[in-house]
C-alpha cells in the first residue's frame, strides 16, 4: 500500500508540471502543445523500446490495440482538453476541476471493479470522500473569487474553459480504470514496459496530427502567421515538450503504473489528488503570490482525506 502510494506521489508531482506549460507557453494553440507533448513522448519511447525489445515483442495484437486507445484518449485528446481549458480560464480554475477526479474515479470503480479489487466500504470510504470534496470546494471557492476581482476577466471564456476541462475529466476517469485493468489482468507484465509501449503508440498519432496542424497553419496564413514548425519561441517550445515528454509522459505514466499495479483502482484514483496539489503549487510559484488562507485550508482537508482512505481495507466480495 505504501510503496504504490509512494509512486502516486512521485507521478502527480510530475503530471503537475503539465499545467504549467499552457501558461509558459500562451500564444501556442493546445493543440500543437498536445501534439508536441507526445510527439517528444514517443521519440523518447524509441530509444527506450531498444532497450526493452524483448519483453515488447512479448504483447499482443490486442495489447497495442488497447495501448493505442489509451494513447489517443488519455494522452492526445485528454491533453488538447485540458491545454486549451488553461489557456482559456487561467491555470486554478481548470485545475480544481481536474481536481474532482479522485471523487469521480473512486466513485465509478468501486461499482465497476468490487469483483477484482473487493469492495469498499460506502460507510468508510464516505469521510474521505467528504474531506476532498470540501477541499476541492475551499479552493475553489478561492480561486473563483481571484477570479472575479480581475477586471480583465471573460466570463464567455471561462465558461468555454470550465467544460473543456469537464471534458478532460471525463477522458481521464476512463484512463486510468482501463490501464489498471490491463496491468491487474497482466500482472507478469513490466509496468515500465506498458509506460513504454504507450509512448510507441502515441508516435504515429502525434507526428500525424502535427504534420496536420502545421498544414493546416501553412494553407491559412495571414500576415501575423504562427511561426513554423516551432513557433516564435523554438528553444523554448522544444524544451518544455522534450521536459514535460520525458517526466510526465514516460516516467509519470511509468510511476502511475507501478502504483496501479499495486492498489485498488478506488485507492488509486483517490491518489490522483497528488497531481492537482502538485499542480496548484507550481501555479501558484507562477503567480508570484502565496496561497490565500482558504487554499491552504483546502489542501489540508484534501491531504486528510487521502491519509483516512489509505486506511480503508477492500472487503472481498463473494461471488
Amino acid at each position: 500500500m505504501w510503496i504504490g502510494t509512494f509512486f502516486a506521489l512521485a507521478a502527480g508531482l510530475m503530471w503537475g508540471l503539465v499545467f504549467v506549460s499552457p501558461l509558459l507557453l500562451p500564444e501556442y494553440p493546445a493543440a500543437l502543445q498536445s501534439f508536441g507533448r507526445y510527439l517528444a513522448f514517443g521519440l523518447i519511447a524509441l530509444p527506450l523500446a531498444w532497450l526493452d525489445r524483448a519483453r515488447l515483442r512479448e504483447l499482443s495484437r490486442a495489447d497495442w490495440v488497447e495501448a493505442l486507445k489509451l494513447a489517443l484518449i488519455g494522452n492526445l485528446l485528454y491533453y488538447l482538453c485540458l491545454a486549451a481549458a488553461i489557456q482559456r480560464a487561467g491555470g486554478p480554475l481548470p485545475t480544481m476541476i481536474i481536481g474532482t477526479l479522485p471523487v469521480v474515479i473512486a466513485l465509478v470503480s468501486n461499482r465497476r471493479n468490487a469483483w477484482r479489487d473487493g469492495k469498499l466500504p460506502w460507510g468508510r470510504l464516505a469521510p474521505s470522500l467528504g474531506l476532498i470534496g470540501a477541499g476541492i470546494a475551499m479552493v475553489n471557492q478561492a480561486e473563483l473569487a481571484h477570479l472575479r476581482a480581475d477586471p480583465a476577466a471573460a466570463p464567455g471564456a471561462y465558461l468555454v474553459g470550465a467544460l473543456l476541462a469537464v471534458a478532460a475529466v471525463a477522458c481521464w476517469t476512463w484512463y486510468p480504470i482501463r490501464n489498471a485493468d490491463w496491468l491487474r489482468a497482466h500482472p507478469d507484465r513490466s509496468p515500465r514496459t506498458w509506460a513504454t509501449a504507450q509512448g510507441l503508440a502515441t508516435l504515429v498519432p502525434a507526428l500525424l496530427g502535427y504534420a496536420a496542424f502545421l498544414g493546416w497553419s501553412a494553407v491559412h496564413a495571414d500576415g501575423d502567421a504562427f511561426s513554423l514548425p516551432f513557433g516564435p519561441t523554438p528553444l523554448r517550445f522544444v524544451a518544455l515538450m522534450f521536459t514535460i515528454g520525458l517526466f510526465a509522459s514516460w516516467l509519470g505514466t511509468l510511476c502511475w503504473n507501478e502504483a496501479s499495479q499495486r492498489l485498488p483502482t478506488a485507492i488509486a484514483g483517490q491518489l490522483i489528488v497528488f497531481e492537482t496539489l502538485a499542480a496548484l503549487s507550481y501555479a501558484f510559484l507562477l503567480r508570484g503570490t502565496a496561497p490565500p488562507p482558504a487554499t491552504l485550508a483546502g489542501v489540508a482537508l484534501l491531504v486528510a482525506g487521502v491519509m483516512w482512505a489509505l486506511r480503508v481495507k477492500p472487503r472481498a466480495v463473494v461471488a
